[in-house]
């Protein structure tokens, strides 16, 4: 799916609509994607920031439903491009392909991705479950439609056995 498609969806909505007419400086500053190749937990939620009131809201765009950010980080994001044009089954062979590059021989089971600027540069981070209780963190400049940071870990790993 084209992360396009989600905008025009959210700004067709009601609800968008007397959001942005009652909050007119709000902007586009991140987004939270879920996909599940499993089972059927596909998430989309894309945040506004509001400078007049320094408050934040998401769109949860699978059942329409608007909410309020409470326990965000306190700095004032970044404004996202609302023309930001990339598409998550590309993002996906971009992964598997170096995937395929990392010796990983796994199956991806679950996609997790959060949408940030940050210092000017747009950015997809990804938290990726694989079979055999893997993970894989990675990040991807979306300006050069590339992964620049890829590390493989187990769900082992994340629990530290400490011996007596």
């Amino acid at each position: 799916m084209n992360f396009q498609f989600y905008l025009e969806k959210l700004f067709a909505s009601d609800e968008f609509k007397k959001f942005k007419k009652e909050n007119k400086g709000a902007y586009l500053c991140s987004g939270f994607f879920s996909i599940d190749r499993q089972g059927k937990d596909n998430q989309q939620h894309l945040d506004f920031y509001i400078p007049l009131t320094k408050e934040m809201f998401s769109f949860q765009l699978e059942n329409g439903e608007l909410s309020q950010l409470k326990n965000y980080d306190e700095r004032v994001p970044e404004k996202l491009k609302e023309n930001l044009d990339f598409d998550f089954d590309e993002i996906e062979n971009i992964i598997i392909n170096k995937m395929k590059e990392e010796n990983v021989n796994k199956q991806i089971q679950k996609l997790l991705f959060s949408l940030q600027k940050m210092k000017e540069k747009n950015f997809l981070i990804g938290t990726i479950f694989i079979s055999g209780m893997g993970i894989l963190k990675i990040t991807i400049a979306l300006d050069e439609n590339k992964i620049i940071d890829f590390e493989k870990k187990s769900i082992f790993d994340m629990f530290k056995i400490i011996k007596k």
